[in-house]
């Protein structure tokens, strides 16, 4: 079902209609440009900037508010963005699992990736 795709999500705030955390579908891997699925329409972005695995994200990543960001309230300091449905939920503590409130679905939480993990 899912041989020969790959997912992406960004490794760094950069200004990008990607959400932090959340994960996408690669279209088109390159070296210095990838193209990845953003609500149906095909967006390219600079390989760099992305962490590209092989198999479905089965975990929810966890990511410090960023910096100006507008659509997070100010009183969130880290979220977490749900693997299934990008879903994003306030962390005020470190729960190891999560059951989202959109999609229902119950995920553990990776507290242990250096990636976009915050305090």
């Amino acid at each position: 079902m899912f041989a020969g795709m790959r997912w992406a999500r960004l490794r760094v705030t950069f200004e990008l209609p990607l959400r932090r955390g959340a994960w996408y579908r690669v279209q088109d891997l390159g070296p210095l440009q990838t193209v990845v699925e953003v609500n149906n329409w095909s967006l390219p972005v600079p390989s760099a900037f992305l962490q590209v695995v092989d198999t479905p994200p089965r975990r929810w990543t966890v990511v410090p508010r960023p910096v100006g960001a507008v659509r997070i309230p100010d009183s969130w300091k880290r979220y977490a963005v749900c693997p299934s449905c990008r879903e994003r939920v306030q962390l005020e503590r470190r729960p190891s699992a999560i059951q989202c409130p959109r999609c229902n679905g119950i995920f553990d939480v990776a507290w242990d990736d250096p990636d976009v993990s915050g305090p």
